[in-house]
């Protein structure tokens, strides 16, 4: 059931991605924001009663559906809503055309353009960046984005669905990225004001939900790319920054393309980044999305014969 429903997803989601600002999208802000001002009062049970309601409610609800679906309507409705949760939570086109964009831009050599877009897309000033640094906040960025929008989904998604607990993984992981993102953002007229709490708790927990899927995308990246300097570069990093989940993703795809990304890459003098490696990054993503489904394949073949 888990290679049909995230091969499907994946299918729909390229041939009918979802807009950046879509009604189910706003409507799930719209409730995350409504709790948060109802139960954050700056108290950390407060904190974690909010991070439950926000995270865990809504994966248990999916678990309990795609249950009622499997004894009442049988396994194909239930497919059907693993499909329909993957293809919501799944993000691959959310950010993928940012990344061409800029690459097209970079191609025919208008890097104005690409600091605008770059800009644009990070929320950053861009307009001394050099294009190395270009190349680079692009691929570490896209990267980033890829982990959180579909191995990281995958992750959880594989784990808790073999569980029999259905969608309930992918739904967990992006409910918990999403309020991490929101907890990390500047302060604003407009923002959505969250005790240092319950940013402190939401920070903590989603660094335990990321920690597997972080260590996945980078063994996949590691796999699908140059293994050993992939490795490498992971160890090096982790030794030097211990418990950076984000930059132990980025090390590994360094490691793996032979460029510098991180900190610890620029201070080992590692090749910068040129332009033919946004199509490398393109290359390593696609190949360890082909490298999940194989795994997932095998998983349920071995699950069928045992």
């Amino acid at each position: 059931m888990s290679f049909f429903s995230i091969l499907f997803a994946l299918l729909i989601e390229q041939a009918r991605p979802l807009k950046d600002e879509n009604f189910l999208h706003t409507q799930v802000r719209n409730a995350l924001s409504w709790t948060v001002r109802q139960l954050d009062t700056g108290q950390t049970s407060h904190a974690r009663l909010t991070w439950v309601v926000v995270i865990l409610v809504p994966a248990v609800l999916t678990a309990l559906v795609h249950w009622a679906l499997l004894i009442w309507l049988g396994w194909i409705a239930a497919v059907i809503w693993n499909v329909a949760i993957l293809y919501l939570t799944l993000g691959f086109r959310q950010f993928s055309h940012h990344f061409t964009d800029i690459r097209d831009a970079l191609d025919a050599g208008d890097e104005d353009a690409a600091r605008g877009l770059l800009a644009q897309w990070m929320q950053i000033d861009a307009s001394d960046l050099p294009r190395s640094e270009i190349v680079r906040q692009v691929i570490a960025h896209s990267v980033l984005n890829a982990h959180r929008c579909v191995f990281g989904v995958f992750a959880w998604y594989s784990l808790l669905s073999g569980l029999g607990l259905g969608p309930a993984g992918a739904v967990m992981y992006r409910m918990a990225e999403y309020f991490s993102a929101l907890a990390k953002r500047p302060a604003s007229p407009h923002a959505l004001l969250l005790s240092p709490a319950l940013r402190d708790y939401v920070a903590v927990w989603w660094h335990r939900v990321d920690w597997i899927p972080a260590r996945l995308t980078a063994m996949g990246f590691a796999f699908v790319g140059s293994f050993e300097d992939a490795i490498d570069r992971w160890r090096k990093y982790e030794a030097a920054m211990p418990g950076d989940n984000d930059g132990i993703v980025l090390a590994a795809t360094a490691g793996a393309v032979h460029i510098g990304l991180t900190e610890v890459d620029l201070q080992n003098a590692a090749p910068a980044p040129r332009l033919g490696h946004l199509r490398a990054i393109v290359g390593l993503v696609w190949r360890t999305v082909v490298m999940w489904m194989v795994v997932l394949v095998l998983l349920s073949l071995a699950r069928l014969l045992g």
